[in-house]
């Protein structure tokens, strides 16, 4: 029996209520489930899992407060989208225990507040960023600080991590692509590190000449905030205790004895950790107040120790093209000298040549007179480059005579020929003793009625090791006007930061962690830009395309649809 046109109308009633219940029960359920199909490459919206296992453990809250609200450029636009996106991805597996907010820092302060306030977040180490943004209505730019970092709060712990990568010797549009792809990374492994109930034990190694002043505070400042740091000095203390998760050796400049190194060895054997950053030349950057002066060796008697655990600093100084500034009088205009910013050959910047956690996405690393550092074949021990030189450099064996007047003379690019010669590399593996059939019985009676603890030949357990050639990869300038500065800025550019502080913490991370989100380092977005030419060319022919396609096929269903319907009701 054919329905009457009421019965229709009620159908067709019953049918919309039933799509629109269909839909609101949808809505609803999303609020509570979460679901996303990651169909890039690089699995750029997919968490790893070990950074979701992480959430998941959590046991209270813990809070972010993110400071990228306000109006910005595209770039910092889609910065501040793409932590919004991770965190939100955070919630997912965190639930309750993940809350944030982005914040505006200080914009509805007055100036006097807004400038205290900012000083509090660069002493808590969020970096500022100087961005050029135009005027309400005008052709006129105008200069603003922005902080484009997070504080992350859980129990009675904070830490801040700063979102963008700098960008020395990189297009912008990279930098930004390489900052989203550590903020995993960095997000996770700072709640990590909050998270554990023992902060890792580091010794700073003294005893030796080593630094205990301002230009090692920002190191030992930055290792606090992180770690449990005690002093232990070499030459007094009768051995070194296992409970240390790591050594930290800056700069020593007086000899190691035979009794220093094996309590070096033993420590090592008993699967210790060292960050060894050390000057074997006598050259600093205070010698460059003074006149030309000539770098020798300091004789610190640890090419043995380290030529058996598998790598040589050398003794020779590193000349670069790809190089720091500093300033020098090049004229005199009148009686005032004209001083200009100069790169000098003897501070490389340092970059990777690999994609080890430690150096993945990492920028320039700021040197000053580093020295090459070789690797031993065989061994059993594994060795990776972290830091090298650029393609156009070489080495000056000692002794080296060093001129500031060299360098207002343009450098022969010829004469740097030498490529990626490595500065800072890793040993792992279980390392052999020095002292293996070079000691006696007695004396390893001797060792042991010292240290409580028998003489091993080996390394019972596998350990690992940084050898860097320069010691001023982890100090910092110290200015006479402000102080001690931050590790990786110049104090004549202090505007801009190199990856120092960022290839330390990532080292002694790696050293004395087993922290499973070091892996989301190795995540990579890709760049797909499209063909500025083509754009060009093209781009009126697109714009129509645009435009038109979209109303064409409207206007087309449109017509389907009134042709259906009136072959449905024309009977």
């Amino acid at each position: 029996m054919e329905l009457t046109r009421k019965d229709k109308r009620k159908q067709y009633l019953k049918r919309t209520l039933a799509v629109l219940a269909v839909i609101i029960a949808i809505n609803i359920a999303a609020g509570y489930f979460h679901a996303r199909l990651d169909l890039t490459a690089e699995q750029r919206y997919t968490l790893a899992p070990a950074t979701r296992d992480l959430l998941r453990r959590l046991d209270a809250p813990v809070q972010i407060e993110v400071y990228l609200k306000g109006k910005y450029p595209a770039g910092f636009r889609q910065l501040s989208d793409a932590t919004r996106e991770l965190l939100e991805e955070f919630q997912q597996y965190g639930g309750a225990n993940i809350r944030f907010t982005f914040l505006n820092p200080g914009s509805d302060l007055p100036d006097s507040m807004r400038a205290a306030f900012q000083d509090t977040l660069m002493a808590r180490g969020i970096l500022p960023f100087n961005l050029q943004v135009q005027d309400d209505g005008k052709d006129s730019y105008a200069e603003k600080l922005i902080f484009p970092g997070a504080i992350i709060k859980y129990k009675d712990r904070e830490t801040s991590v700063n979102l963008l990568k700098s960008q020395g010797g990189m297009d912008p549009m990279q930098a930004l692509n390489s900052s989203q792809a550590l903020l995993e990374y960095k997000f996770a492994s700072a709640i990590y590190q909050l998270q554990q109930n023992r902060r890792p034990l580091i010794g700073y190694m003294l005893g030796h000449g080593e630094p205990e002043g301002p230009e090692v505070y920002d190191a030992l400042k930055t290792l606090h905030e992180l770690y449990q740091v005690d002093t232990v000095n070499l030459a007094t203390t009768p051995s070194i205790p296992e409970e240390f998760d790591a050594l930290l050796f800056v700069r020593p400049i007086q000899t190691f004895t035979e009794a220093d190194k094996l309590k070096i060895d033993q420590y090592v054997m008993q699967g210790g950790n060292i960050a060894w950053f050390i000057d074997n030349l006598t050259a600093s950057a205070d010698s460059l107040r003074g006149s030309d002066f000539v770098a020798f060796d300091r004789n610190l008697q640890l090419e043995d120790l380290l030529f058996k655990y598998g790598a040589r600093v050398n003794q020779d100084l590193l000349q670069d093209l790809r190089a720091d500034i500093i300033p020098l009088v090049v004229g005199h205009m009148g009686d005032k000298p004209q001083i200009e910013p100069i790169p000098f050959p003897y501070f490389p910047l340092l970059a990777s040549t690999n994609a080890h956690p430690i150096v993945k996405n990492l920028d320039y690393t700021m040197s000053r007179f580093a020295g090459s550092v070789d690797t031993m074949a065989g061994g059993g021990i594994q060795k990776t480059v972290l830091l090298t030189t650029s393609d156009h450099s070489r080495t000056v064996r000692a002794p080296v005579q060093i001129s500031l007047e060299s360098v207002q003379q343009q450098p022969n690019p010829r004469e740097f020929r030498q490529r990626f010669i490595p500065v800072a590399v890793l040993l792992e593996g279980r390392f052999p003793s020095l002292f293996r059939n070079r000691i006696g019985l007695e004396a390893q009676r001797e060792w042991q009625s010292v240290s409580g603890k028998p003489f091993r030949p080996e390394a019972d357990t596998a350990g690992k090791m940084i050898v860097a050639g320069d010691a001023d990869l982890v100090l910092n300038a110290v200015s006479r006007k402000n102080g001690p500065m931050q590790m990786g800025v110049n104090e004549f550019n202090p505007d801009y930061q190199f990856a120092n502080k960022e290839f330390f913490l990532n080292g002694m991370d790696y050293l004395t962690s087993h922290s499973p989100v070091m892996e989301t380092r190795n995540k990579e977005l890709t760049l797909r830009l499209l063909d500025a030419e083509k754009v060009r060319k093209e781009k009126t022919t697109w714009q129509i395309i645009a435009f038109a396609v979209p109303i064409g096929a409207i206007l087309l269903f449109a017509m389907v649809f009134q042709y259906l319907r009136q072959r449905k009701y024309a009977k």
